[in-house]
């Protein structure tokens, strides 16, 4: 698996995955599957245990991901951001070849391949090695969606939105009633939270900044679903 480390929040399909270097805290992001699925692996600097969000699809290029010698890092966590099959079908591979708990809300539990070892809601915390993630429940476009924040305490804020949040809008739901619970949720809990300079991964395709994104959020609302 080749690593670039000069990180611009795109990758392509099949293609490297880019590392972010923090100084606690390294991000890296891989598509995989037929969907331009992203996967990133954040890894604790200070003692090499990681945490995986979404196994998507391809197991065999997250095990490159990870690396296969003495020094890779130890697996801990996989978080599944939400429900939907093209973000877990890599899921039970990943976690049993590392030993991995897994971790996603309630509400979107049940359909996942594995039951997860760890349920978590709006405002909990989740840990990898020495830094700490805080569980941001996202409700619309699926019941379960969760995004996961660092608060980088050198730097800006990172934020992983799973399929809830992309550059040019908020993520695909099947009524109106789910859009309007989804663009409150993204305006209360994102928006209104965190600074322009917040950087968000999202589920598929590139990242962008809440600064760039924030000045649609009429629009979007406006746009309807």
């Amino acid at each position: 698996m080749n690593i670039v480390e000069t990180y611009t929040g795109h990758v392509d399909p099949g293609g490297d995955a880019a590392r972010r270097t923090l100084d606690a805290l390294t991000i890296t992001k891989l598509s995989v599957g037929p969907m331009d699925n992203n996967t990133y692996l954040l890894v604790c600097r200070a003692s090499q245990e990681a945490l995986l969000i979404d196994a998507a699809n391809d197991p065999e290029r997250i095990s490159d991901l990870i690396g296969h010698g003495p020094d890779r890092p130890s697996l801990k966590t996989v978080v599944t951001t939400h429900q939907h099959q093209d973000h877990w079908q890599a899921l039970g591979a990943v976690a049993g070849a590392n030993g991995a708990n897994t971790a996603a809300h309630p509400l979107d539990a049940s359909p996942l391949p594995v039951p997860p070892d760890f349920l978590v809601e709006h405002g909990d915390t989740l840990s990898v090695g020495q830094v700490t993630l805080s569980v941001i429940h996202l409700r619309g476009h699926t019941p379960g969606s969760i995004a996961l924040l660092y608060r980088d305490p050198s730097g800006h804020p990172h934020l992983f939105t799973g399929d809830s949040l992309f550059p040019g809008g908020v993520g695909r739901t099947t009524s109106p009633e789910d859009f309007s619970s989804l663009v409150d949720d993204v305006s209360a809990r994102i928006f209104d939270e965190l600074p322009d300079e917040t950087w968000f991964y999202p589920g598929h395709g590139d990242d962008s900044t809440l600064g760039v994104e924030r000045p649609k959020l009429k629009e979007w609302r406006e746009r309807g679903w």
